[in-house]
């Protein structure tokens, strides 16, 4: 209870920061520019909060919100393809309860499992400059200090993957460089890290990833869980 009140009063402070003007003013672009076929919708166009779990054990980092998924849906991997590879594989590995993910009131529950990313608003051309991710960090950080019973933290992507390294010591990240299908356990008495491609569309349309080689990380990671249990 007390993990999900902290969860909750941070969810607060996320959604009311306004600490990166260039993102800001890009979302509320998104919004007033929206295609044709999300008109009828009222976008979020606000930093995105973390959700899932409180007590998981898989902490899922990911890049920031789609301009057209999250700051459209409110929620983070909703509404876009990123979203539908994400939460159909962890459907199908146990870790939520529904292989969609369309709103943020379509029912999703994430089991064990709680989701967020290195930078909580939608950034221009999916590029968020270094300091927009540092302003985010603190956010991170303080998920990591409140979900005290993680054991797996997966990486999607190379600025996910950067992003969470900060928050590791010196010793601890030293000479970890980012590639697909790592697991490693940085710290000795900390979670494992693994770590993914990020499933958008300029990796899946590519066949940079596959859904053979994304479902394989998944699969790996509730292997590792249960075994840990």
């Amino acid at each position: 209870m007390e993990t999900q009140i902290a969860l909750d009063k941070l969810r607060e402070e996320v959604v009311s920061c306004r600490k990166c003007p260039r993102l800001m003013r890009h979302v509320r672009t998104v919004v007033v520019h929206s295609p044709r076929r999300y008109r009828e919708w009222t976008y979020w166009g606000k930093p995105l909060p973390g959700f899932g779990d409180p007590h998981a054990k898989l902490l899922i980092i990911g890049l920031a919100p789609a301009a057209h998924g999250g700051n459209r849906t409110g929620r983070m991997f909703t509404g876009d393809s990123s979203g539908d590879w994400l939460v159909r594989a962890l459907y199908e590995t146990g870790f939520a309860n529904q292989p969609s993910s369309v709103s943020k009131d379509d029912g999703l529950r994430l089991i064990s499992t709680y989701i967020t990313a290195a930078v909580r608003c939608a950034p221009p051309k999916n590029k968020p400059t270094r300091q927009e991710v540092l302003n985010c960090s603190e956010y991170l950080a303080e998920e990591l200090k409140l979900l005290k019973e993680v054991r797996v933290v997966l990486t999607l992507g190379r600025i996910a993957f950067e992003g969470y390294l900060r928050h590791l010591d010196t010793e601890s990240k030293t000479g970890l460089k980012f590639r697909h299908e790592l697991i490693c356990r940085p710290m000795m008495r900390g979670p494992l890290l693994a770590v993914s491609y990020h499933p958008s569309r300029q990796n899946t349309q590519t066949g940079r990833l596959t859904w053979r080689m994304w479902i394989r990380t998944f699969k790996r990671i509730s292997q590792i869980l249960d075994e840990s249990a």
